[in-house]
């Protein structure tokens, strides 16, 4: 196991390219369960994440080649019917091969799902839908049983405790498709990663109207094709570079995102007096003096996204004044919170707040990554931070951030791995 070593102080600068939507691509690789005609994929990223996925479907009877960002999936050997705990306890996402699964073969058996440590993150949303589909779902030995004569469209409201589920609305919306009938999903998650799938499925021959909106229309069809497809850039990538470039008084542009679906980070960074500039497919982030603290609370898309929350916090731990930071999709998800306080952060928890008082620096540490996000929080804090901070369990980075040592390094960052 590695650990990443960060010196930290220096001036961050120049270019940085942001790679494919990981919460994007890892459900267009399960939807292509739904066909055996030849599915490609491009601007896949290299991640711990999607490694696993690939490996999950061929696990599921799918042959998968991945070459310099290109997945091509084509029908394997006979089909599996059955996601295994060992592959899919590692990774939410994987979750979402039951919808297409038991929308094509009218049968599943998919292992309760692992990730990040970010609190609880019941699946009784996706249990919802697929029984109003007319699945029978049993939880059976850590596993969902699921079986259906055939599944059929309705009406279906998707609403939660927290808002709108993104993996609930793709492995519904999944399931839908090849239902007779029409289908209706209500209070569907808005975020750009659904309306990916969403294009996807119809590039594939899908009838869905509404994706990316609160109601998605879907009208089932008998069977689907191959198509070919590119991934959106990764926005929580996007918004983790632009932070680095205030956390180090940097100049830094990045190119491949796309600056609508960073409007809330965009319209808190304004508030703060961060003047974030359009390029050339992309955007210009340098530091143009004193930022201001904010109060920032997360809310499902268009509000500020959960994904972003740690980093927004490393940038107000080093913001004089005080913000208050509410965390209304996982109200746990605070476990970078004592890592930043090691480093000279002054930050306290209250339920789902977290009050941060900023202070003049942080000083380098050995602190410990609980999950992707908080580790991406971590490698900012210690850009800042004064002398050498080494963090461990970088393999939660290693699951949503493709090179990203060699993309700081490029910047003009003094960051290295080292074994444990």
């Amino acid at each position: 196991m590695d650990k990443l070593v960060v010196e930290g102080g220096l001036r961050l600068k120049g270019e940085v390219k942001v790679s494919g939507s990981k919460n994007s691509v890892l459900p267009i690789l399960a939807a292509t369960l739904l066909t055996d005609a030849p599915c490609v994929i491009k601007g896949v990223p290299n991640l711990r994440d999607t490694v696993t996925m690939m490996r999950i479907l061929r696990a599921l009877g799918k042959s998968v080649e991945f070459d310099k960002g290109t997945v091509e999936v084509r029908a394997g050997r006979q089909h599996n019917l059955v996601a295994d705990y060992k592959l899919v306890s590692t990774m939410r996402a994987s979750f979402c091969v039951l919808g297409p699964l038991l929308g094509r073969f009218k049968k599943a058996k998919v292992s309760l799902p692992g990730g990040c440590v970010i609190g609880v993150r019941p699946v009784d949303l996706h249990i919802k839908g697929i029984r109003m589909l007319g699945g029978r779902v049993d939880i059976e030995s850590g596993y969902i049983v699921a079986k259906t004569p055939g599944l059929k469209g309705t009406h279906i409201y998707l609403g939660g405790v927290y808002g709108s589920s993104v993996l609930a609305t793709d492995n519904v919306m999944m399931a839908a498709v090849l239902a007779r009938g029409k289908t209706v999903i209500e209070a569907a998650a808005c975020e750009p990663e659904v309306a990916d799938l969403g294009e996807f499925l119809i590039k594939m021959g899908a009838r869905i109207k509404g994706h990316g909106t609160p109601t998605i229309e879907i009208e089932g069809v008998k069977h689907l094709r191959g198509t070919e497809h590119t991934i959106i850039s990764d926005r929580i990538e996007a918004g983790t570079f632009i932070i680095a470039s205030l956390m180090t008084k940097g100049d830094i542009t990045i190119r491949n995102t796309s600056v609508r679906h960073l409007g809330a980070l965009f319209d808190k960074l304004q508030e703060a007096g961060v003047a974030v500039r359009s390029a050339e497919n992309g955007v210009r982030v340098s530091y143009r003096g004193k930022i201001k603290p904010v109060n920032v609370t997360t809310l499902p898309y268009p509000g500020f996204p959960t994904d972003m929350q740690a980093q927004m916090m490393s940038l107000m731990s080093v913001t004089e004044g005080i913000s208050l930071i509410t965390e209304k999709i996982y109200p746990d998800r605070f476990m970078h919170v004592p890592e930043l306080n090691r480093m000279g952060a002054r930050i306290q928890r209250e339920g789902p707040h977290a009050i941060v008082e900023g202070v003049r620096y942080l000083s380098g540490a050995q602190v410990m990554a609980s999950d992707l996000r908080a580790s991406a929080s971590l490698v900012l804090a210690a850009l800042r931070a004064k002398g050498k901070t080494q963090i461990h369990r970088i393999y939660h980075l290693e699951r949503g951030y493709e090179e990203i040592e060699s993309k700081l390094q490029s910047l003009g960052a003094r960051v290295w791995r080292e074994k444990e």
